[in-house]
């Protein structure tokens, strides 16, 4: 029953998640500006999240330092504010189905800035560092071929919905030109490569608190507890997103939200996607582990796939669906060789020495605001090296 119970919930996820790019199109053609709608996205984000954390971690919730804060404005920068503007300016250029293949490419991102940093290491001589690297080859090959391949077009039923028919629809056709393909691909992977900084930079600087609890080697430290982390991302990252969208447009009649899809997609995204998506990964995530977790995401790319191309005045190519596939095995492929390694050396993770393990399994996510590094059950006490050495010794 519980393996049912991740089931049904991790598709659920996905399926919001999937959803939320389909709304942001509409919404967009209802002449919304995205910087405005990723802002009120965060607001609904930073509502539902800050009750969340008050009642899930009152009571363990230390008080917020100068250095969390500060960790919170990058993590709110980097994961929300940027990735979040970036990904809905690239729906304006391509297609839902583009956007939301780009997405996937995050692990290979991640994998490529983990590799470069030296934080995970790609040894040639085992069959975990070879699969890794076909995988990363993979999705980059996928990508291309998104972008230089058209194919033949697709045909699916389509409804007689016609969403996106209204005086700003406009706003949502420079897709089909060359330029604005270039532009919206170049916005998508540059909305990877801030999701994936934002990932590593919680490997280098995660959210740690000192305890007053001491050992030989120096004082304890726990990771900062994970609903209260993400209500402060959001918080932060409302503020700066709420910043550009101030500077990119100072018409109050643009600020207005009605009761229309206008308020509805920032409302269903912040706390659909980025409040109850959270609390579902992170709950799945506990039980089954990242892994587990990561092999859904997939699912929100055929679901846009599908219903983009019905419900909306969208075309679907060959090169769109030969692309898709060579990313998502390229993702799953990453994935399985970060399972090898872990069987390979269970005690990495333990000695915390390899934490990006985990966070190149949680990359997949495609809304940054619903992702979270869930606490490593072996992270719950983390020693200095000294007092790990003398506790091996």
């Amino acid at each position: 029953m519980a393996i049912m119970k991740t089931v049904i919930l991790m598709v659920l996820s996905q399926i919001v998640s999937g959803s939320v790019n389909i709304f942001y199109k509409i919404a967009v053609a209802d002449g919304m500006k995205v910087q405005i709608m990723v802002f009120y996205r965060l607001v609904f984000a930073t509502a539902f999240m800050v009750p969340l954390a008050f009642i899930m971690e009152r009571k363990r919730r230390p008080r917020l330092t100068w250095t969390i804060l500060l960790q919170g404005v990058i993590n709110g920068f980097l994961g929300a504010a940027l990735g979040s503007n970036l990904l809905a300016e690239s729906l304006i250029f391509t297609t839902t189905t583009f956007s939301s293949a780009m997405s996937n490419l995050t692990p290979a991102v991640t994998l490529i800035m983990a590799v470069i940093l030296r934080m995970e290491s790609l040894d040639m001589h085992r069959l975990g560092g070879k699969t890794k690297l076909l995988g990363t080859l993979l999705g980059i090959g996928g990508a291309l071929v998104l972008n230089l391949y058209k194919g033949v077009k697709i045909t699916l039923p389509h409804l007689n919905v016609h969403l996106l028919h209204t005086p700003n629809a406009t706003a949502t056709t420079a897709q089909w030109t060359a330029h604005g393909n270039i532009w919206g691909s170049l916005l998508a992977f540059l909305s990877c490569v801030s999701y994936a900084s934002w990932l590593i930079f919680q490997v280098i600087f995660p959210l740690m608190i000192n305890t007053n609890k001491s050992f030989s080697g120096g004082k304890m430290r726990q990771r900062y507890p994970m609903y209260s982390s993400t209500a402060l991302m959001c918080f932060c990252g409302a503020i700066q997103a709420g910043i550009y969208a101030f500077i990119r447009e100072r018409d109050s009649s643009a600020w207005k939200l009605g009761w229309n899809i206008r308020l509805f997609t920032p409302a269903y995204s912040g706390i659909a996607s980025s409040g109850l998506g959270v609390t579902i990964i992170a709950w799945c995530t506990k039980l089954k582990g990242p892994l587990y977790v990561s092999s859904f995401y997939p699912l929100s790319l055929v679901f846009v796939a599908i219903v983009g191309t019905i419900v909306l005045p969208e075309e679907l190519h060959l090169g769109s669906i030969v692309g898709s596939i060579f990313i998502v095995i390229g993702l799953y492929v990453v994935l399985w060789g970060k399972a090898q390694e872990r069987v390979a050396d269970p005690e990495a993770l333990k000695r915390n020495e390899n934490g990006v393990i985990e966070i190149i399994s949680l990359a997949g996510v495609n809304q940054a605001t619903a992702a979270v590094v869930p606490e490593f059950k072996t992270d719950d006490q983390i020693l200095p090296k000294s007092a790990a050495a003398n506790q091996e010794a």
